[in-house]
């Protein structure tokens, strides 16, 4: 038995460090905040690692280090707090959320790369036999989630390696980021590209969308989301080296500077573009900003340098092509963590008889591969539909994206609502604790619990109030629907129990 552990227990602190930062952070959420708020995005980042990142990192981690023996990851954490039917509805619509992500990124990952080889976004020109672009990338994205699944199957060596590369390559992108700012900043003996014209510049966004109240709490809710997804390691405790320790550690680590470094970055950002000059026109959105902040980056070290107009904008353009490999690689790492640690949470933390007995086995490397098989099945019959079902099925992807959308935080409603049942219970071993006082857990849960809630409320009323009523509708039918199915799916599992 000692020695399968062993066999097992393959990640040290270093390389969770990795995972959560290639799962949480994301270089892009620094230049999509600089051009929803500019410096004032900065506050509403520190405010939700402050109310959100924080306390429910400490949570999770009092949660991983007191059930760092049990497979299931979030599903044990609630079962073992509340009791298996609150767990598996919390863990259902957790799971399906990510599938969700699974379907996007399988086929936005290549966008990146043709950014990395071919300068910019070239995608809407791949062409095949005849085959549309929206096609090709289809049939791209199946290869990947297959070709993922088959590595992921062989064990947790190949995601942690997968994984601390990602970690890795980010830490270089930023570290790279603020050396060229630093350098710029002194050749411009320290003039800001978007000067700071004081409090106002920390409180009030250059972007109209964000200026009036309404804007700056949905704004709230990207930051909050932002943060999101440290929950989804909660299934690789059983493989960590001294759990009890390790886990707690990495999280208070990671949530540290990952809080920082948005911070940070943001601030940076105005050193190299001016909001007005590079950001504010209709060819810049969400999915090209960090593409076309890098590219600015480039050209504006160029021209402190006194270099000409043409290597400056060649400069601009390698600056875009090393953002596309570290995004790719990135995607690649969280591709890997997400493709197994959900649902191996999921299938080994529900019961085993609720699952068919292929289902639920594991391979030599103590990975669910027949689930994980399943999965990329699943997956890729989605992207299929997607890809060749023309407007219809378009019209089908974005009421996925949309149901997904708030399906992600509703399980923090759950985790952080079963925190104070959790410290209530009192023959537990606990090798890790945070919160020392039953009264402090409730307060602080009833805190994060308010963030996240107002958070989600805010996601439904703005488009309620922009007359957006389709994407309102959907918005709140995702966790609905997948309660529903899960009510379902657990109902069966009872009544076939009691016969």
């Amino acid at each position: 038995m000692s020695s399968e552990k062993s066999s097992r227990t393959t990640i040290g602190i270093l390389s969770l460090v990795m995972m959560i930062f290639t799962t949480i952070y994301g270089f892009n959420n620094g230049t999509i905040a600089y051009l929803q708020m500019g410096y004032a995005s900065i506050i509403w980042y520190v405010f939700a690692a402050i109310f959100f990142f924080l306390p429910s990192g400490l949570m999770f981690a009092e949660y991983g280090s007191t059930f760092h023996s049990a497979e299931g990851g979030i599903y044990s954490w609630l079962e073992g707090s509340v009791g298996p039917k609150f767990a598996f509805y919390g863990t259902f619509i957790w799971l399906t959320s990510w599938e969700l992500w699974l379907v996007s990124t399988a086929s936005r990952v290549w966008i990146p790369l043709s950014v990395l080889f071919q300068g910019s976004d070239k995608t809407p020109s791949w062409h095949l036999a005849g085959l549309t672009s929206t096609q090709v990338i289809g049939l791209l994205g199946v290869l990947f989630i297959f070709l993922v699944t088959l590595l992921a199957c062989h064990g947790m060596s190949w995601i942690s390696k997968i994984s601390t590369l990602g970690g890795f390559i980010m830490v270089l992108l930023n570290g790279f980021f603020f050396l060229v700012s630093l350098i710029i900043l002194i050749l411009n003996k320290f003039q800001l590209q978007q000067p700071i014209t004081g409090v106002r510049s920390f409180i009030q966004s250059p972007n109209a969308s964000f200026a009036s109240v309404l804007g700056m709490l949905s704004f709230v809710v990207y930051a909050i989301f932002a943060y999101g997804g440290l929950e989804s390691l909660g299934g690789v405790t059983d493989s960590l080296k001294n759990p009890q320790r390790t886990f707690p550690k990495g999280i208070l680590i990671a949530t540290l500077a990952i809080a920082i470094m948005y911070a940070i970055s943001i601030l940076f950002w105005g050193i190299s573009a001016n909001w007005q000059h590079v950001l504010n026109n209709s060819r810049v959105n969400l999915g090209n900003v960090g593409y076309v902040l890098m590219d600015n980056l480039g050209y504006t070290l160029g021209k402190s340098l006194h270099l000409s107009t043409s290597i400056s904008l060649v400069m601009g353009e390698w600056f875009a092509r090393f953002v596309g490999f570290d995004n790719f690689v990135m995607y690649l790492g969280s591709y890997f963590v997400l493709v197994y640690s959900p649902l191996k949470s999921f299938i080994l933390g529900t019961p085993r008889d609720f699952w068919p007995q292929r289902v639920t086995k594991l391979n030599r490397h103590h990975i669910p591969a027949c689930a994980m098989w399943i999965q990329a099945l699943v997956v890729a019959i989605i992207i299929i539909g997607v890809s060749f079902g023309g407007s219809s099925a378009a019209q089908f992807y974005n009421i996925l994206t949309l149901m997904g959308n708030v399906s992600t935080s509703v399980p923090y409603l759950y985790l952080i609502a079963a925190f104070p049942f959790f410290k209530a219970k009192t023959n537990l071993e606990r090798p890790y604790v945070f919160y020392k006082k039953q009264t402090t857990a409730n307060w602080v849960s009833c805190i994060a619990f308010l963030v996240v809630a107002l958070a989600i409320l805010f996601t439904f009323i703005q488009p309620v109030l922009e007359r957006q009523y389709f994407d309102a509708f959907w918005t709140v039918a995702g966790p609905i629907f997948f309660t529903l199915v899960a009510f379902v799916l657990y109902w069966r599992y009872e009544h076939r129990e009691q016969k």
